[in-house]
């Protein structure tokens, strides 16, 4: 999960670097990132034996899938158009709410209801926010509207994911979630097309699926291996490596406002999933009892 995310907050300042420093078009760098992933899975997956190329496009839920596809690339182009003007670890920070949000949505869309404890930590985490952006009246930026409605999207997607979890194989879902983005965005991408201006800026659009491709495999991999309450808080090591890039990169350090409204979004999942545990053991016990 460590490694996971780190390859997370790699992407990230890859592609804050493309479109800020190289100005490589949006739509470029968005197609790029769902192009080598999608290819990238159309090649390994069948050369390692582990299904057919046709098997990858088989889905029971094709609807669903077509939604969640789509979801992706909402959530991914909303978020390179944060980092355009937003830190790395404010950025990163608003993410930090998708597990609350999908706790607190989970009740009215799959049944799955908090007690009020959850309850009152998922609050005390949009707090957390207000901390960490800290608008004044009126006053929200436009780049925080784009990260807010990324972690929206990004917390529907994790919800379609859990609805469809039984549906089908995890690597034919890993790879619907491609199909939007590389489909759809060639012809934009295309349209728009610049020639990245040296090596670095071509290899670091290639990066952009690798990172992903492997990071989401590394996240698949750790929720098998261990539970999800022992797994998930390790979600917030991505503060850390976001920060490193953050100043490696750009020279930035998070602010005071950053770090406590982070630290207080980050209790609040940490008590969240801790809540769970404890709810989880509690309907296993009432069987035997």
């Amino acid at each position: 999960m460590v490694i996971a995310v780190t390859l997370f907050s790699a992407l990230d300042a890859a592609a804050k670097y493309l479109v800020t420093r190289e100005h490589v078009p949006l739509t470029q760098m968005l197609w790029c990132r769902f192009l080598v992933q999608f290819a990238g899975l159309l090649i390994i997956v069948p050369a390692l034996g582990i299904m057919t190329a046709r098997d990858l496009f088989r889905t029971n839920r094709l609807g669903l899938q077509s939604l969640r596809s789509l979801l992706m690339v909402s959530v991914t182009g909303l978020n390179f158009m944060a980092l355009q003007y937003l830190r790395l670890d404010q950025t990163i920070t608003i993410t930090f709410l998708a597990p609350l949000t999908v706790a607190l949505l989970a009740g009215p869309l799959l049944g799955e209801w908090v007690g009020w404890r959850r309850l009152v930590a998922i609050l005390v985490g949009f707090f957390g926010i207000v901390v960490a952006v800290r608008p004044g009246f009126g006053d929200v930026p436009p780049a925080v509207l784009y990260s807010l409605g990324a972690m929206l999207t990004y917390s529907s997607f994790m919800l379609l994911t859990r609805y469809l979890a039984g549906a089908d194989p995890p690597l034919v879902t890993l790879f619907w979630s491609m199909i939007a983005g590389t489909l759809l965005g060639a012809p934009v991408a295309l349209l728009h097309w610049q020639p990245p201006p040296d090596l670095l800026s071509w290899g670091l659009l290639s990066s952009l699926g690798i990172l992903g491709g492997t990071g989401h495999w590394l996240f698949i991999h750790a929720y098998r291996l261990a539970p999800a309450s022992v797994v998930t808080p390790f979600l917030y090591a991505q503060l850390l490596s976001m920060a490193a890039f953050g100043y490696a990169v750009f020279g930035d350090l998070p602010d005071a406002w950053t770090l406590a409204g982070a630290a207080i979004v980050i209790a609040s999942g940490v008590y969240l999933f801790h809540r769970e545990h404890v709810a989880a053991r509690q309907r296993a016990r009432r069987p035997a009892e």
